[in-house]
């Protein structure tokens, strides 16, 4: 039996995202894709699951995320890691800094009350996703709670899976910038480390009341300073998940898609990749 499509309400869009995340709609007579933008890491108090997500979500046939988020695919994530985020045996992170970048990034870690070894056999790239992501528990935030994980436990194997990309390319995002611009992240992700937690805060208000466009600006602002990491992040992806969508309206069925919501806001946002492509997309929440 074919899922009921949600009622798609055309609504002008000053009245879109009335305290709700943004939520959208791709679709042609015989597919129908919906992309909700997803915050990967919450606080415990945000209601997001409810309203149209959760019809869109009822009406799919099969969820998309940008990596596959099944619990057997999330057991292989630290042996991904170990074999990608590693240094080599007797060089450390610290060693790779000079003397003013060492002392920034110790700084860091002592804010967070880790010793200035913790990180040392962590690759630059990867020793700053780990500061970011403790910046964010020491803020309340938790991975259980990001958008894709609760949107798995909901759906348990009740409907169909498909990602966008792997693991490994994820991880290549970082891994393939040349080292001394994985230091220079790392050093500026330590320099920020007091902001971290409160430029999340504010992202997630703008993202929790559907505020696309003030989403957009903190964004560009905040990869302003690194135009080669927001091609690699953002610009590039956008493109992919375009020609992805593209293609997936040739066959029939209904779709929810959950990707970060910054894909949705700010530059070469993949609502432009898709006008590139003559693709309408329309914001039904």
């Amino acid at each position: 039996s074919k899922p009921t499509p949600v009622a798609s309400t055309q609504v002008p869009a000053s009245e879109v995202g009335m305290n709700v995340p943004a939520l959208w709609m791709v679709g042609d007579k015989d597919t129908t894709i919906y992309i909700f933008g997803t915050v990967h890491t919450l606080p415990d108090d945000i209601d997001w699951y409810s309203g149209t997500v959760k019809s869109a979500l009822d009406a799919s046939d099969t969820l998309v995320t940008e990596i596959d988020m099944t619990p057997a695919a999330m057991a292989q994530m630290p042996s991904i890691v170990q074999a990608t985020a590693i240094l080599p045996q007797g060089i450390t992170v610290r060693s790779l800094m000079d003397e003013n970048e060492r002392e920034t990034y110790e700084g860091a870690l002592t804010k967070l009350n880790l010793p200035v070894n913790a990180l040392d056999q962590l690759e630059p790239w990867y020793a700053a996703l780990t500061i970011s992501q403790i910046a964010y528990q020491n803020a309340g935030f938790k991975e259980e709670n990001g958008t894709e994980n609760v949107l798995e436990s909901i759906i348990g194997d009740t409907k169909g899976r498909d990602s966008l990309e792997t693991i490994q390319f994820q991880l290549s995002i970082f891994d393939g910038l040349p080292q001394d611009a994985q230091v220079e992240y790392l050093v500026q992700t330590a320099e920020e480390v007091d902001n971290i937690g409160p430029i999340l805060v504010e992202l997630v208000d703008e993202w929790a009341v559907g505020d696309v466009e003030g989403l957009g600006d903190l964004l560009n602002e905040a990869l302003e300073s690194d135009p080669v990491l927001a091609n690699r992040l953002l610009y590039t992806r956008n493109a992919n998940w375009a020609v992805w969508i593209d293609e997936r309206l040739d066959q029939p069925g209904t779709i929810f898609m959950a990707v970060g919501a910054g894909h949705l806001a700010g530059k070469e946002n993949l609502q432009e990749k898709l006008a590139e492509r003559g693709i309408q997309i329309t914001r039904i929440q």
